[in-house]
């Protein structure tokens, strides 16, 4: 199925929400629909609430990951939380997934092909944790949601699919590497406040 045609109501995604969060992670733990199950540790589901007012979609899991099944448990993970922090989120109230489930070698980008192997999986886990909001982290997570579609980083959008608001800020991994953008990160968290609070 070309990527483009899956959404919220495919078949496949709508076998994965019936089967409900324990049939997706062992769907997930099972999945071979690309290479990259060959060379990883252990796959990254998620981490957080599962009924969460924000969601938050990565790219995909990097060494630390792969190596604890956790997301963002690195450096990035770090900068993550303290941004979490500064947007005043409680635990309960979000959860942080990636697009790609498993670690590409070497921390490469994802390829297309392997975004659209992991989209069911992405797309269930979404219609499961039915979020007000998702806050994509970077362009990666925006090309294997947005079906193409280009967001403007801080402006927030309704997606006419789901309904769910959308809002494109920084990977956190990108703070590492230009500090310059932090403020930045702040200047759209706080201009988006209303969307979580």
């Amino acid at each position: 199925m070309n990527c483009n045609e899956l959404n919220f109501d495919s078949p496949r995604v709508l076998e994965l929400v019936e089967g409900g969060f324990k049939k997706l992670e062992s769907e997930i733990l099972a999945c071979k629909a690309c290479a990259l199950y060959k060379t990883v540790t252990n796959k990254v589901i998620g981490k957080g609430s599962h009924n969460p007012e924000v969601v938050f979609i990565g790219e995909a899991p990097g060494k630390n990951e792969d190596e604890t099944g956790i997301p963002f448990c690195g450096r990035a993970g770090s900068i993550l939380d303290e941004m979490i922090g500064y947007m005043d989120l409680p635990e309960h109230d979000y959860a942080v997934i990636n697009a790609i489930k498993c670690r590409p070698p070497n921390n490469r980008n994802p390829l297309k092909s392997e975004i659209n192997a992991c989209k069911p999986f992405l797309l269930a886990q979404i219609r499961l944790l039915d979020p007000k909001l998702i806050i994509l982290l970077g362009n990666t997570a925006e090309k294997a949601f947005c079906n193409g579609r280009r967001l403007k980083w801080g402006i927030p959008e309704i997606s006419e699919e789901s309904g769910i608001t959308l809002l494109k800020i920084y990977h956190p991994a990108a703070l590492i590497y230009q500090r310059s953008r932090t403020d930045e990160q702040k200047e759209l968290i706080d201009r988006n406040r209303h969307l979580w609070e």
